[in-house]
């Protein structure tokens, strides 16, 4: 059995409501904006699927498998045929009225191979999240 390892995101401040966010984010074709082309290629989406290409590590297939109107929404996958992995969107609302957000992925990888996606993972989570900050458009989708 594969170890059970976590990453999480720092949290981050966006520019509108978590209303907004999660709205946003609940149509998984939307999350494409923030990932930028050197982690995520050939990208297929529906609003609760999407299937994607990782450069190294292969095809992922990924769902939403949870929502909590406004707090969380959880991504389920798989990749590399049977290595598994959650996805949590963590939201919250801060005193200003907009969004904070922090992203764990929970993801089941041998020591090998954690080993080769640790840095890839850790990288992709900063971008994700610089991304969602600079991001304004969130009623435009």
């Amino acid at each position: 059995m594969a170890d059970y390892s976590i990453f999480k995101s720092r949290r981050t401040e966006l520019s509108c409501s978590s209303e907004d966010f999660f709205n946003f984010i609940t149509d998984i074709r939307n999350f494409s904006r923030f990932v930028k082309d050197e982690y995520v290629r050939e990208w297929e989406a529906t609003s609760d699927t999407c299937r994607i290409r990782i450069p190294p590590l292969g095809e992922a297939n990924l769902r939403i498998s949870e929502k909590d109107p406004n707090s969380l929404v959880r991504y389920s996958g798989n990749a590399l045929q049977d290595n598994e992995f959650v996805i949590d969107t963590e939201i919250s609302e801060n005193g200003n009225g907009k969004a904070e957000v922090d992203i764990t992925i929970r993801a089941e990888l041998n020591p090998v191979l954690k080993m080769m996606a640790s840095g890839l993972i850790e990288r992709f989570l900063d971008s994700l999240v610089d991304e969602m900050k600079k991001f304004r458009d969130w009623k435009d989708h």
